[in-house]
């Protein structure tokens, strides 16, 4: 069983680090695409990002400073750079080197700069989104960069898996570059929603929180049978049937 989960676009270098660490797998495609975007200037990068002027002058000095190779000076673990609500939900200033050694077997952090993650492997902070359109010699969207990649570096891990199934977490807009029509194993989605006044639906903020919380029930429960997901339970949430198929579970709470 393997998680895979959307990134942040929160992040920081400043926090917890530990002493393992791996190299991201796809450090070439990295190399590419940050020297295209380090060729940029901020007004290119606001309008390809579609964000403001400040924030495209951070992006810009991002880039700028990006050097290779990755080490423990200039980088952090993916999994201690990125916050925000979902991550916030992943405890990992209490993790021990187990955790940390599960996490790394058990969970991928799909990126739009990066490609796949394992939560070990070392990053710089970055602003990419994989629905950019960002032209390359592939194409003209992240998703025909990364073309078949991603695809086949998740059935290679799920071919040794003895429970080889995907679950889902990611949103749509990282899912999507999966490109599940080439994974040749079965993918299990998870949905979270909030009950009020007797009608069920997705929060945003709520759900990002809660696929976090998933994460790290998973890591420390050390959960390698999708069964067992339908026993999560945190903050009031539960497994739902009557909302639920086959290979798309639904997970929801009562809301005042």
């Amino acid at each position: 069983m393997l998680l895979i989960i959307s990134p942040s676009k929160t992040q920081q270098l400043n926090g917890r680090t530990i002493e393992e660490w791996t190299q991201p797998q796809f450090i070439s495609q990295v190399r590419e695409l940050a020297e295209i975007l380090a060729g940029m200037a901020d007004d290119e990068l606001a309008s390809l990002m579609k964000i403001s002027p400040r924030l495209a002058e951070s992006t810009y000095a991002r880039y700028q400073k990006m050097s290779f190779p990755f080490t423990r000076e200039n980088s952090r673990q993916s999994l201690l750079v990125f916050h925000g609500a979902q991550y916030d939900s992943i405890t990992t200033e209490q993790y021990d080197q187990e955790d940390f050694s599960f996490a790394q077997g058990h969970l991928r952090i799909l990126s739009g700069l990066y490609g796949v993650l394992r939560p070990l492997d070392l990053i710089q902070p970055y602003r990419l989104e994989m629905a950019t359109r960002l032209t390359t010699d592939r194409g003209t969207t992240l998703y025909d960069f990364w073309g078949e990649l991603i695809a086949e570096n998740i059935n290679g891990l799920l071919a040794c898996d003895k429970k080889p199934v995907l679950v889902n977490l990611a949103s749509d807009e990282y899912f999507k570059a999966v490109r599940a029509v080439n994974l040749d194993y079965p993918v299990l989605r998870i949905v979270f929603k909030e009950i009020k006044n007797g009608k069920a639906g997705v929060i945003a903020v709520y759900a990002k929180r809660a696929r976090g919380m998933m994460v790290d029930y998973v890591i420390r429960q050390r959960i390698t049978e999708p069964e067992l997901l339908k026993k999560f339970n945190r903050k009031g949430y539960r497994y739902t049937e009557e909302l639920s198929t086959a290979w798309e579970w639904v997970f929801t709470r009562r809301r005042q």
